[in-house]
């Protein structure tokens, strides 16, 4: 009998990262070792397969390379983990899609052109005196820093905002596939996208559950606790 879920997934650099795949005193690496444990159980159990863009898998690379998670781990996340260019000639978008996005890039570049000229205002009135509790920092330098988080919230929060973010949502749709993100950005072009997607700290449990489905969980090398479900 089959018992195979056939199921895809595309994954984003937020699932690998993100704390909330962490269990108490887990360090990173101990959680991506134990997220490429459910991976591989996962491929081999139930022929259920992983995907990320080159590009998702360069960004990655280099934000666990900064984190010190050794070359085994990232090479067991090679072995897992397929990299995929996403066929960006054949896969289509909806024109609406397109023409929302650019309605709502206009909107947001308004929105940090109002940001800009606030700052700009504050500006004047500041002097060069130091921020109360901070030495090295102006009322100009504060004006500033305030202007970068509020420019950026402006234009990019909740918005495909990199080549990445658009790699993984084409390869999913051109796979049929989930998308596993923290990003809420990417959920939110998902449903514009026709795309299926989960949070990233419930994909461990949900990998957990399948397998757990097939009596697999006693070959895991990282089984699940007790307290975990199941």
């Amino acid at each position: 009998m089959d018992r195979s879920f056939k199921q895809r997934f595309v994954l984003d650099t937020s699932l690998f990262i993100t704390e909330e795949i962490r269990r108490d005193e887990e360090t990173l690496e101990e959680a991506i070792d134990r997220l490429l444990d459910l991976i591989a159980a996962a491929r081999l159990e139930l022929d259920i397969s992983c995907h990320m863009p080159p590009s998702i898998h360069s960004e990655l690379t280099t934000m666990l390379d900064a984190r010190g998670v050794s070359a085994s781990t990232q090479s067991t996340l090679t072995t897992w983990v397929i990299r995929k260019h996403p066929d960006r000639y054949t896969v289509s978008i909806p024109a609406d899609v397109v023409y929302r996005f650019v309605d709502e890039m206009s909107d947001r570049v308004d929105r940090g052109l109002r940001v800009s000229e606030e700052a700009v205002r504050r500006a004047e009135t500041s002097g060069d005196e130091p921020v109360a509790d901070h030495d090295h920092m102006t009322e100009v330098d504060a004006v500033i820093s305030d202007l970068r988080d509020r420019y950026r919230r402006a234009l990019r929060q909740g918005v495909l905002d990199s080549r990445e973010d658009f790699d993984l949502l084409i390869l999913a749709r051109e796979l049929d596939a989930g998308v596993v993100t923290e990003d809420t950005g990417i959920i939110a072009w998902t449903e514009d996208f026709g795309l299926r997607y989960l949070r990233g700290q419930d994909f461990p449990p949900l990998l957990y559950d399948y397998l757990e489905a097939v009596d697999a969980l006693d070959r895991l090398d990282h089984p699940r606790p007790q307290d975990e479900g199941g």
